[in-house]
């Protein structure tokens, strides 16, 4: 069993705690927050041990990975203590604010033999290998093409004041605003992107902020762009459109377009989401071909189970275990568990170095409308 610990009980913490339980080969050793009310109510509910400090957590013998669920502004000292302390790194993202601060984080873990990876895990999920399984398997031919959508709808016009995690946490909505939806949520695409299709060569950058009235509470903040796209070229000769924001409604799907056929995956949150192929020497089923009459006569557009490919089927059922509520369907803890399998093997985990700190200087760049860009990066 390797032992970790998580350091901030916000938010998405209740999502760690919720999937680790599809993982008994992690042990959680204990949790430590400043906010100490937020950090007794994390604890009790959950029934776990809450650190005196952050010294003792970072000095637990038995810990081996510190999990970063710190607030984004956070994540570069901690990381730079928990590898200081001699623990491997799992943190949320980003690595850093700043490409410098994330290549630092990095080169220090490789001066001193320890591994930091980033998240998000949805990249590992069941529907992730499905997609390359297929690609490998030439079933849309050479891959030309992929438009990936992380749009998260206006929450911003939600009762999201309300929203609560399982252990009663607030939804920092006022400081996603002030971070930007992009650092937020631009992972979630990239890191589906890059698993793919390697590493980025090259890009165009641009962002926006649209909706400067976020509500209630939000006058005087300085709010990060809600809108940002990027058009990336990477090195495999893919071609890749990733638009990310806080207004459009949501759509958080892929479509990969090859030189035989399409993949498109319904949502990237879903760690099986539905996946449908469609190849352009095939006829497309007779259900398919009225709906796209009906779509041309009545000028509406109908869901994707109607109109788009076959649903691929997953080679076994779903196992039995937790997943993220509403709206993320994702084992957040399964990047921690691989993580683990992986150092435990003297292997070295997917998302890790090098190709966790590629993913935050895409983000990054994304998120700073930079224009034309190549990343100074790579894996």
């Amino acid at each position: 069993m390797t032992k970790i610990a998580l350091v901030g009980a916000g938010f998405v913490a209740d999502y760690y705690m919720t999937t680790l339980a599809n993982h008994p080969e992690l042990g959680l050793a204990g949790v430590w927050d400043h906010d100490a009310p937020r950090l007794a109510e994390f604890c009790r509910f959950h029934d776990v041990r809450a650190y005196g400090s952050l010294d003792e957590c970072l000095r637990d013998g038995e810990t081996a990975i510190i999990v970063n669920l710190t607030t984004p502004e956070s994540h570069f000292a901690l990381n730079c203590a928990a590898l200081n302390a001699g623990k491997h790194v799992y943190c949320e993202k980003p690595l850093g604010m700043t490409f410098e601060e994330a290549r630092e984080v990095i080169e220090l873990a490789e001066r001193l033999g320890l591994t930091v990876c980033g998240a998000p895990a949805n990249g590992l999920s069941d529907a992730q290998q499905i997609v390359a399984g297929l690609i490998a398997d030439g079933r849309i031919g050479q891959p030309r093409l992929a438009y990936a959508e992380m749009e998260d709808g206006p929450v911003f016009k939600d009762n999201w004041t309300e929203w609560r995690s399982l252990s009663g946490a607030k939804w920092p909505g006022l400081h996603e605003f002030e971070v930007g939806c992009t650092l937020e949520h631009a992972g979630y695409g990239l890191s589906w992107l890059v698993s793919l299709f390697g590493a980025v060569e090259e890009g165009q950058a641009f962002s926006a902020l649209t909706f400067p009235d976020k509500g209630p509470g939000a006058a005087g903040i300085a709010m990060a762009p809600d809108f940002a796209v990027g058009c990336l070229s990477f090195r495999s000769g893919v071609t890749a459109r990733l638009t990310c924001g806080l207004a459009a409604p949501r759509d958080r799907s892929l479509t990969i377009v090859g030189e035989q056929g399409t993949i498109v995956v319904r949502d990237l949150w879903d760690d099986r989401s539905p996946v449908h192929l469609s190849r352009f020497d095939e006829k497309r089923p007779l259900l398919q071909r009225l709906a796209g009459r009906f779509e041309r006569k009545r000028g509406r557009v109908l869901p994707l189970r109607l109109t788009h490919g076959r649903p691929v089927a997953y080679p076994a059922p779903a196992r039995a275990g937790k997943l993220a509520s509403f709206p993320s369907q994702i084992d957040f803890a399964r990047g921690i568990a691989a993580m683990a399998a992986d150092l435990a093997n003297g292997q070295v985990p997917f998302f890790s170095g090098r190709r966790a700190l590629h993913l935050t200087e895409l983000a990054l760049t994304l998120n700073e409308g930079a224009g034309h860009f190549r990343p100074r990066s790579d894996f």
